[in-house]
């Protein structure tokens, strides 16, 4: 994908003079006022909470993306805006997600070493994009666990965004354009696009990334026509199993939809439905039973639409062009839902769709790193012992071992030095389109993927044996 050439929006930044813990940036719709940190011994500012997009509330409820209001005083940005998580996971979730309410959830957190005082003060940094996981029904941008501590310390701008979930974001809709939510990913990237030079980015060197549903958010805009030229790069890490994903899904789980609660799927029916309501209805869909038996995978997640997004997502990605220029780190780790119902299941949904892509980008020689994580908890607390789970790697990848909710999913003393060697991996493909540290291209001729377990590894074709079982 061709790097997006520098924009003319009117996006600029001043620190505030009377008050040297803020900064003020004025974006396209509007100043926003962030607060400085201190980040690893240096100072970095953080935004939170900015919409990039209007309430999807009222009739813009089940509506594409629409441009906030435009505002004249300083947003206040030091807090995380409204979430489209309205309840909080259960207590077995790995990854601490908070909920927060109110309707602006169309909104996103900018991380940044620094504002640019002037234009042409300084080189623009690169910047990466973060789309949160759960499974495109649960998540939230304002995890712990997403925080850009380290990347600003290693020269990136991060941002991470919210977006419709569930049957706001996925539900086929009679009256209602599909895929609102990857509508969302777009708008998100739009804003950045239009406005992360005001914070220190540079709009040509923007990668999106992901994890989860998150990973499945990046494969999918790289099938999407609409979203070329909004970045340069793609990192995926455990992207799910997205198939069936057909165009015909989309109507069935409507008819599903209507079949169990009674209720049309329309956006005129359901528009004026409470946020209570509304998950009670998505509970009842994704619920198991023989009338879905012929649907299998999850109800609510990106689909095949013929216009948004024209193909499967794995069909193109294995068979077709689209997002084929696009370097893409991808990998998996070792037991991702091994807890859940063995490794059966992980083969299934993550190790073998990916393979089947890394597989077919390099037969096509397309610019492809795969990985594997294989470091699991060695003793008794961390977590599913014994097993390098799903969710797993996050803290290594954002280096960030010591906030909320790792020592439960990691143990009391996770390796600093592989979340060095993960999170520079990570900066350096963001930074020059390539992990460094020699970890080559996966080709066809040496198959060679990083493991990162005790330490990282390069290894030769290391998944020769599932190669030969899942593919023959």
């Amino acid at each position: 994908m061709p790097e997006h050439p520098a924009t003319t929006a009117t996006a600029t930044a001043t620190a505030t003079a009377t008050d040297t813990a803020t900064a003020t940036v004025t974006t396209t719709h509007g100043p926003v006022r962030g607060e400085r940190r201190r980040v690893h011994g240096a100072h970095a500012f953080r935004f939170l909470g900015i919409p990039y997009a209007a309430p999807p509330v009222g009739a813009l409820r089940f509506a594409p993306p629409a441009a906030p209001a435009p505002w004249a005083a300083p947003l206040d940005a030091t807090a995380y805006g409204p979430t489209a998580q309205r309840r909080a996971v259960g207590e077995g979730a790995t990854v601490p997600e908070p909920s927060v309410p109110g309707d602006a959830v169309l909104n996103l957190n900018v991380f940044t070493p620094a504002p640019v005082p002037a234009p042409g003060a300084r080189a623009a940094l690169p910047v990466l994009v973060w789309i949160h996981g759960g499974g495109f029904t649960a998540g939230s941008a304002a995890s712990p666990w997403y925080d850009g501590a380290a990347f600003n310390r290693d020269g990136v701008v991060l941002v991470s965004i919210g977006y419709r979930l569930g049957i706001e974001g996925f539900l086929h809709l009679a009256d209602a354009p599909d895929n609102r939510g990857v509508r969302d990913w777009i708008a998100a990237l739009e804003w950045v696009r239009d406005n992360i030079a005001a914070f220190g980015g540079d709009p040509a060197k923007v990668t999106v990334a992901g994890q989860s549903a998150g990973a499945g958010a990046v494969q999918t805009l790289l099938v999407t026509p609409a979203a070329r030229g909004l970045f340069r790069a793609a990192i995926s890490m455990s992207a799910p199993l997205m198939e069936p994903q057909e165009r015909w899904t989309g109507p069935a789980v409507a008819e599903l939809f209507t079949r169990r609660t009674g209720v049309p799927a329309t956006a005129a029916a359901l528009r004026g439905l409470s946020d209570d309501r509304l998950l009670a209805l998505q509970e009842a869909v994704d619920a198991p039973g023989p009338d879905r038996a012929h649907l299998p995978g999850p109800p609510f997640q990106p689909r095949a639409d013929g216009e948004l997004i024209p193909r499967p997502v794995l069909a193109e990605l294995t068979g077709g062009d689209l997002g084929a220029e696009v370097p893409l780190l991808l990998g998996f780790t070792r037991h991702e839902f091994h807890a859940f119902g063995g490794q059966e299941l992980t083969d299934l949904v993550f190790r073998r769709p990916n393979l089947a892509v890394a597989e077919a980008r390099a037969a096509r020689g397309r610019p492809t790193w795969l990985y594997e994580f294989g470091w699991a908890p060695p003793v008794p607390g961390g977590g599913t012992r014994g097993l390098a789970v799903h969710c797993l790697d996050l803290p290594f990848a954002f280096d960030l071992l010591g906030v909320e909710g790792v020592m439960a999913a990691a143990g009391e003393a996770p390796p600093q030095h592989l979340a060095d060697a993960v999170h520079a991996a990570l900066t350096a493909f963001v930074r020059d389109l390539d992990p460094g540290g020699a970890w080559p291209r996966y080709t066809r001729d040496r198959r060679a993927a990083r493991l990162w377990a005790d330490g990282p590894a390069l290894v030769a074709d290391p998944f020769r044996a599932e190669r030969a079982r899942w593919f023959g």
